[in-house]
Protein backbone atom coordinates (compact mmCIF):
# COMPACT_ATOMS: atom_id res chain seq x y z
CA UNK A 1 0.00 0.00 0.00
CA UNK A 2 2.79 2.62 1.13
CA UNK A 3 3.86 1.73 -3.01
CA UNK A 4 0.36 3.21 -4.39
CA UNK A 5 1.48 6.61 -2.64
CA UNK A 6 2.25 8.96 -5.17
CA UNK A 7 2.81 12.81 -4.90
CA UNK A 8 -0.42 14.86 -5.87
CA UNK A 9 1.96 16.77 -7.74
CA UNK A 10 4.58 15.29 -10.55
CA UNK A 11 6.05 18.49 -11.86
CA UNK A 12 10.03 19.39 -10.93
CA UNK A 13 9.29 22.07 -8.13
CA UNK A 14 11.00 25.60 -9.11
CA UNK A 15 13.43 26.10 -6.80
CA UNK A 16 12.82 29.79 -4.65
CA UNK A 17 15.12 32.76 -5.58
CA UNK A 18 16.97 32.59 -1.76
CA UNK A 19 18.22 28.89 -2.80
CA UNK A 20 19.72 30.04 -5.91
CA UNK A 21 21.68 32.63 -4.13
CA UNK A 22 22.67 30.81 -1.41
CA UNK A 23 23.75 28.20 -3.29
CA UNK A 24 26.15 30.82 -5.47
CA UNK A 25 27.30 32.11 -2.51
CA UNK A 26 28.75 28.39 -1.34
CA UNK A 27 30.14 27.67 -4.44
CA UNK A 28 32.34 30.90 -4.27
CA UNK A 29 32.71 29.95 -0.51
CA UNK A 30 34.27 26.50 -2.06
CA UNK A 31 36.57 28.56 -4.20
CA UNK A 32 37.91 30.97 -2.37
CA UNK A 33 41.35 30.16 0.15
CA UNK A 34 40.37 29.61 3.30
CA UNK A 35 42.27 31.63 6.08
CA UNK A 36 44.77 29.90 8.27
CA UNK A 37 44.11 29.93 12.11
CA UNK A 38 46.27 31.95 14.27
CA UNK A 39 48.51 30.01 16.92
CA UNK A 40 48.98 31.77 20.06
CA UNK A 41 52.61 32.40 19.75
CA UNK A 42 51.94 33.96 16.51
CA UNK A 43 50.37 36.74 18.41
CA UNK A 44 53.94 38.18 19.31
CA UNK A 45 54.19 38.45 15.85
CA UNK A 46 51.68 40.75 14.93
CA UNK A 47 52.33 44.29 13.73
CA UNK A 48 49.84 45.60 16.35
CA UNK A 49 52.62 44.48 19.07
CA UNK A 50 55.40 45.66 17.57
CA UNK A 51 56.74 49.17 18.49
CA UNK A 52 58.65 49.18 16.00
CA UNK A 53 58.48 47.36 12.47
CA UNK A 54 62.23 47.57 11.60
CA UNK A 55 63.91 45.03 9.59
CA UNK A 56 67.32 45.40 9.66
CA UNK A 57 70.03 42.90 10.67
CA UNK A 58 71.13 44.95 13.69
CA UNK A 59 67.59 44.26 15.67
CA UNK A 60 67.19 48.52 15.95
CA UNK A 61 70.16 48.87 17.75
CA UNK A 62 71.48 51.70 15.63
CA UNK A 63 69.35 54.61 14.85
CA UNK A 64 69.90 55.02 11.44
CA UNK A 65 66.48 56.71 10.86
CA UNK A 66 67.64 59.76 13.26
CA UNK A 67 71.48 60.49 11.87
CA UNK A 68 71.88 63.72 14.69
CA UNK A 69 71.05 61.20 17.74
CA UNK A 70 74.15 58.91 16.19
CA UNK A 71 76.48 61.50 15.36
CA UNK A 72 75.95 63.17 18.51
CA UNK A 73 76.84 59.68 20.01
CA UNK A 74 79.83 59.32 18.04
CA UNK A 75 80.82 62.57 18.43
CA UNK A 76 80.27 62.57 22.50
CA UNK A 77 82.07 59.27 22.41
CA UNK A 78 85.27 60.84 20.57
CA UNK A 79 84.99 63.91 22.55
CA UNK A 80 86.79 62.08 25.38
CA UNK A 81 89.80 62.11 23.45
CA UNK A 82 91.82 64.66 24.55
CA UNK A 83 92.88 66.95 21.81
CA UNK A 84 89.28 66.14 19.68
CA UNK A 85 86.90 67.21 22.65
CA UNK A 86 87.53 71.03 22.51
CA UNK A 87 85.53 70.71 19.40
CA UNK A 88 83.37 67.33 19.40
CA UNK A 89 81.86 68.42 22.76
CA UNK A 90 79.80 71.33 22.19
CA UNK A 91 79.10 69.78 18.56
CA UNK A 92 77.74 66.36 20.39
CA UNK A 93 75.33 68.68 22.99
CA UNK A 94 74.11 70.48 20.14
CA UNK A 95 73.53 67.16 17.79
CA UNK A 96 72.10 65.29 20.62
CA UNK A 97 69.40 67.92 21.34
CA UNK A 98 68.34 68.03 18.03
CA UNK A 99 67.95 64.37 17.52
CA UNK A 100 65.96 64.49 20.81
CA UNK A 101 63.65 67.09 19.23
CA UNK A 102 63.68 64.93 15.71
CA UNK A 103 62.40 61.70 17.84
CA UNK A 104 59.74 63.77 19.23
CA UNK A 105 58.59 64.82 15.54
CA UNK A 106 59.01 60.67 14.33
CA UNK A 107 58.63 58.41 16.97
CA UNK A 108 59.46 55.88 15.07
CA UNK A 109 62.94 56.84 14.36
CA UNK A 110 64.46 55.83 17.24
CA UNK A 111 67.61 56.91 18.94
CA UNK A 112 66.84 58.29 21.79
CA UNK A 113 69.40 56.70 23.99
CA UNK A 114 71.81 57.73 21.44
CA UNK A 115 70.59 61.70 21.91
CA UNK A 116 71.49 61.39 25.88
CA UNK A 117 74.98 59.79 25.60
CA UNK A 118 75.82 62.91 23.20
CA UNK A 119 74.13 65.18 25.41
CA UNK A 120 75.82 64.13 28.66
CA UNK A 121 79.13 63.18 27.05
CA UNK A 122 79.15 66.53 24.77
CA UNK A 123 78.06 68.51 28.13
CA UNK A 124 80.36 66.47 30.21
CA UNK A 125 83.68 67.26 28.04
CA UNK A 126 82.77 71.20 27.72
CA UNK A 127 82.52 71.32 31.21
CA UNK A 128 85.70 69.85 32.07
CA UNK A 129 87.42 72.01 28.95
CA UNK A 130 85.41 75.39 30.65
CA UNK A 131 86.85 74.69 33.80
CA UNK A 132 90.45 73.59 32.69
CA UNK A 133 90.30 76.51 30.38
CA UNK A 134 89.59 78.82 33.53
CA UNK A 135 92.01 77.15 35.58
CA UNK A 136 94.73 77.60 33.13
CA UNK A 137 93.34 81.17 33.13
CA UNK A 138 93.92 81.77 36.67
CA UNK A 139 97.22 79.72 36.87
CA UNK A 140 98.89 82.42 34.59
CA UNK A 141 97.01 85.17 35.92
CA UNK A 142 98.48 84.61 39.66
CA UNK A 143 102.13 84.08 38.01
Amino acid sequence: MSEDIQPDDERPRRRRRDEDIQRRDEDVEEERPRRRRRREDDEDDSPRRRIRNEGDATGGLIPYKNPQALIAYYCGVFALIPCLGVALGPIALILGMLGLMYKKKHPTAGGTAHAIVGIVLGSLVSLAYIVLAIVAGLGFAFK
